[in-house]
């Protein structure tokens, strides 16, 4: 049976603000000019999704944290364009939209022409009855393509790839699935959608809807959640994540600096967590390592029992080391998500690696399908030039420095960085 990770710290809801992050980058030596637009005087607060604190032992935990006041990256952009944002959490976007995800990672052009006869598939545990309904509101908003099931571009199945015998709702899942849903709507807005629901969230019903994805067709499979590494990972490598052609990322965790499962697999792309904030560079936009505090922050770390793969050459781990790329994660810099089951419908911002792991699903999903028998964790270390390279900030302290503090090249938090285009993530 799993235990929860002792990074992840079960049972404890965790409470950020912005604030705390400034704290964690002055005490780490950082300035924090870069995350003004997000931190300063803006009282950013937010808290874990019920999902990432499991309800039982042997369950995993999703890795998303919504924001619940103050003003983040988004509207403190929109205040300096002019425009007032809505008082009202709920009542508009207050997070990074599709646009913005966008132009900081270079995908405006892929977006628009790619992804076209891709699936991308969605891993999470328990029903969303609203999920689609939800998708709609998110896609006609931001004025994207219909994405539903009588126009064959959305498919909800149970872990046995049943549509009409799901498991049962869960308010704090549904949560994760609307995140998780408007991810991959918002970089590639042209890919068929999947959703596999699973029976409960154990690493036994998770593997068997990862399984189902592959089964259906998806090239592309996204998986939000973790818990602590045990003896059985490299067992559950072969039974569920050995599939070769089939791009699956999984995001890194939430609570700082530890290695958790599945993002350990050989076989997965772990994806860590940034902060994202607007600049005036040639880019546009400038990334740190996401940090809240001690116990918040994108995951990373050297995996006790998973075999180095091949394609990774740093010499600090003999095992498997996570991150191998990130994306944006922190609340207070966080994405607009549109939900309605067991809250009150309307929109919401979300942070976590929870929201970076269907991103980078879906640029592999925008740069095409992976060569049949490659395992495309490997793409990116193969076109380092081709990512946006976060070298300051760190999610913790550890013995090795990079496993926990970004540097020039590869790091242990943001990996080998972040989407500059898809040139990173084709064969």
């Amino acid at each position: 049976m799993r235990t929860n990770s002792p990074h992840r710290r079960p049972g404890r809801r965790r409470v950020g603000t912005a604030a705390v992050a400034t704290a964690a980058l002055a005490l780490a030596g950082l300035g924090t000019a870069a995350h003004a637009d997000a931190t300063t005087s803006s009282k950013v607060t937010w808290t874990a999704t019920p999902c990432a604190t499991p309800k039982k032992a042997g369950e995993l935990a999703c890795d998303s944290l919504r924001v619940t006041g103050g003003t983040t990256a988004f509207q403190k952009a929109q205040q300096a364009r002019g425009v007032t944002p809505n008082a009202a959490d709920a009542a508009t976007p207050t997070g990074y939209g599709p646009t913005d995800l966008r132009a900081a990672y270079g995908l405006t052009a892929a977006a628009a022409s790619g992804g076209a006869g891709a699936t991308v598939a969605i891993v999470d545990a328990y029903n969303d009855p609203n999920a689609e309904a939800d998708l709609a509101t998110y896609r006609s908003y931001y004025g994207l393509p219909a994405c539903t099931t009588a126009n064959g571009c959305f498919k909800k199945v149970s872990q046995t790839g049943s549509t009409t015998s799901l498991p049962a709702g869960d308010a704090g899942w549904s949560e994760e699935i609307s995140l998780d849903l408007d991810m991959v709507s918002a970089i590639a807005p042209n890919a068929h959608i999947l959703l596999v629901e699973a029976t409960s969230p154990t690493m036994a019903n998770l593997g068997k809807s990862v399984n189902e994805a592959v089964a259906l067709g998806a090239k592309f499979v996204s998986n939000s959640y973790g818990g602590s590494e045990s003896s059985s990972d490299t067992s559950y490598d072969s039974s569920y994540f050995n599939h070769p052609g089939v791009a699956i990322t999984v995001s890194a965790g939430d609570s700082g600096y530890g290695a958790e499962y599945p993002a350990a697999s050989k076989y997965v792309t772990s994806v860590g967590g940034t902060t994202l904030s607007t600049a005036s560079n040639s880019r546009g936009w400038t990334e740190t390592v996401w940090r809240t505090s001690s116990t918040e922050g994108t995951g990373s770390g050297c995996s006790t029992y998973d075999a180095k793969p091949s394609w990774q050459t740093d010499t600090g781990c003999t095992k498997r080391m996570i991150s191998d790329v990130s994306a944006v994660a922190d609340p207070a810099t966080g994405v607009s998500v549109y939900d309605s089951y067991g809250i009150t419908a309307g929109w919401y911002t979300f942070g976590g690696t929870s929201a970076a792991a269907p991103i980078i699903a879906s640029v592999y999903a925008l740069a095409g399908t992976p060569g049949s028998s490659d395992y495309p964790a490997q793409y990116p270390y193969k076109h380092t030039s081709a990512l946006n390279d976060v070298t300051s900030g760190n999610n913790g302290t550890c013995s090795t420095s990079y496993f926990c503090t970004a540097r020039t090249g590869y790091d242990g938090p943001t990996g080998l960085g972040t989407p500059q285009g898809v040139s990173a993530f084709t064969s």
